[in-house]
């Protein structure tokens, strides 16, 4: 008898995918996305794509954007401390705040939930998440895929991604044409780490042999796993309101990988640089206690993390401090932090003074 021959019946479950339970999430996730429906979408699962009709949100001359993430190793902390029902929340995060910087309602979201063996309590949470966040962006949650691949990951393991799709009028597209030298920067306070810098973060954390679960010495009151899972800030609402009711807006940047170096020149026309003043906002204390902890070098820390600010609004000088008024009205807390000016031989980005907590 060769090797391969066997005598007994060959399952699927016995290779380790589950279909039951992979049916068994479906219907207990179903209630969760079509709480999501909004205008354009039925939010029902299970067909082979989801459906969408962008004719019901009276677009005139539409654009659709596109934009696609994850959630990084921040995972590792949500999955060691079993912690799963915010991460879903810094998934859609990630990108809406990609879509509505260049002027995109976001209008629908798909996930794809990967692991060994599917944890229908642990993906449950983590999908919870994924609805919460579409909730908060007016988005629909209107498909998805849950894949279990047997030795592609270790036992208890995920990983996540999301993919979303926004519009915006033709006329809308942001960075505007006229971003120049004297526009103002506007930041928007973040919610902590949001959902970049978790390698570092973590390996910090193991070299100080803390705990997950002992009080965060970053914040009192929160263990540790609680600090730093703190979900990403969701932008969508205010600031689309403040696109549609103000007119001063130019630009928008989420601050993500990459952090102030890398994010601003995004949206820099080629003769312009941005100064930022680093006393325009207090550090907040999860990046001062982490900068202290690893010896971290001031550009370094702006390189990696977002250092308190998710996103920055770059606005007419004449305009900033209505638009400053109106995202403070939305619920933000705002911070004038620079300006552009125009660009010599330096560098896209330059900054003055010191980050203080």
């Amino acid at each position: 008898m060769s090797k391969s021959d066997n005598t007994s019946p060959q399952t699927y479950a016995a290779a380790g995918v589950d279909i039951e339970a992979g049916n068994e999430l479906v219907r207990r996730i179903a209630p969760m996305a079509k709480a999501t429906a909004r205008a354009g979408s039925d939010s029902q699962l299970g067909g082979f794509g989801g459906l969408f009709d962008l004719a019901a949100c009276n677009y005139s001359d539409p654009v659709l954007v596109a934009a696609n993430d994850g959630v990084g190793t921040k995972l590792r902390i949500a999955i060691d401390t079993q912690q799963h029902d915010t991460v879903g929340i810094d998934l859609v995060a990630m990108v809406v705040n990609d879509l509505i910087v260049q002027g995109a309602e976001p209008l629908f979201f798909l996930d794809y939930f990967a692991s060994s063996a599917l944890d229908v309590d642990a993906a449950s949470d983590v999908i919870s998440g994924i609805a919460d966040g579409c909730k908060q962006a007016n988005c629909a949650l209107i498909g998805g895929e849950t894949a279990e691949m047997p030795g592609m990951y270790e036992a208890g393991d995920y990983d996540l991604a999301g993919f979303g799709v926004g519009a915006v009028e033709r006329d809308a597209i942001l960075p505007r044409k006229d971003v120049g030298a004297g526009d103002v920067v506007l930041g928007l306070a973040s919610n902590g780490l949001h959902s970049n810098g978790f390698s570092l973060v973590r390996k910090l954390i193991a070299e100080q042999g803390l705990d997950w679960q002992a009080e965060s010495p970053f914040n009192a009151g929160l263990t540790l796993g609680q600090d730093l899972l703190t979900p990403t800030r969701i932008y969508v609402k205010p600031v689309l309101a403040a696109l549609q009711q103000t007119s001063g807006i130019k630009a928008l940047v989420h601050v993500t990988g990459g952090g102030f170096q890398e994010n601003l020149p995004r949206i820099l026309p080629d003769d312009c640089a941005a100064h930022i003043d680093l006393s325009g906002w207090s550090l907040p204390s999860v990046f001062a206690g982490l900068q202290k902890m690893g010896h971290i070098e001031q550009a370094e820390l702006l390189r990696i993390f977002n250092c308190g600010l998710g996103m920055f609004v770059v606005v007419d000088p004449a305009q900033a401090d209505e638009v400053a008024g109106f995202l403070t009205a939305q619920g933000e807390r705002v911070s004038v932090i620079g300006h552009l000016t125009m660009r010599g031989d330096g560098e896209a980005v330059t900054f003055e003074g010191t980050l203080a907590s």
